[in-house]
């Protein structure tokens, strides 16, 4: 059996992308301008500071289809409850690794110490705290010692036979998995509006911190390929056109 790893981060990579702020432009002005925005849009014209102007309005109007013509591809490694997380949105396509057809790695997600453990307030109004040195180390114990134990368990069924999509039925939601994650800029401003925490955004969310952040790793990659939009969209109190 394969040494088992322990690991407190996210692996989030964007491996493949068509988008910037002209995508938003020439899909904006076909409205009035009819086929010859097509002209721009193949030439490469790249958006300049003038054109923030528009980017904004559409932004702060909610004039939300522009922003869908372009394309991000993330590529994902958390454990598989953060990815049930990522899957109550409907707005993004998803390719997982099968537990029916290949053998899962033995890794899984610890919390670090810096990870907050105590959830304070009701629900609706709620906020985490740090634990005391004890819960952290009683977090920590106990994640390792089920995780190792349950991945010992899947082992001895493989090795007997089991197939692999019965003998996965063991494994603990903190294992990691994989996937390809596409989505536009639309459904990523939907995405990052509810998967992270901000001052000063219209509509405050509480997000689970593992979700967070491959949120804010994907937020980070989106910013570099489309600075304007990523500016009007903070400007803007971070809500989805």
């Amino acid at each position: 059996m394969s040494d088992i790893v322990f690991r407190s981060d996210v692996t989030v990579e964007l491996v493949r992308s068509s988008a910037s702020d002209s995508d938003v432009l020439f899909a904006a002005r076909v409205s009035t301008q009819g086929e010859q925005t097509l002209e721009s849009a193949s030439a490469g014209t790249e958006a300049s500071t003038r054109d923030q102007g528009l980017i904004n309005y559409l932004m702060r109007d909610r004039h939300g289809s522009p922003f869908e013509h372009n394309s991000m591809t993330f590529y994902v490694q958390a454990p598989i409850f953060v990815f049930r997380e990522f899957m109550r949105h409907r707005i993004a396509s998803y390719n997982e690794e099968s537990g029916r057809y290949k053998e899962l790695s033995p890794v899984f997600y610890v919390p670090g110490p810096e990870r907050n453990l105590v959830q304070i307030g009701k629900t609706g109004h709620y906020e985490f705290i740090p634990g005391t040195a004890e819960q952290t180390a009683l977090v920590e114990q106990e994640a390792r010692t089920t995780s190792q134990q349950a991945y010992e368990s899947y082992q001895r069924m493989l090795e007997a036979g089991v197939a692999r999509e019965v003998a996965r039925i063991v494994l603990p939601l903190n294992i990691y998995s994989s996937m390809y994650v596409t989505m536009n800029a639309r459904a990523l401003m939907n995405f990052l509006s509810l998967r992270t925490k901000r001052e000063g955004t219209h509509f405050p969310s509480f997000p689970q911190r593992e979700i967070e952040m491959c949120a804010e790793k994907m937020e980070d990659e989106w910013a570099k390929l489309m600075p304007f939009t990523y500016e009007a969209f903070n400007k803007n109190g971070r809500v989805a056109p």
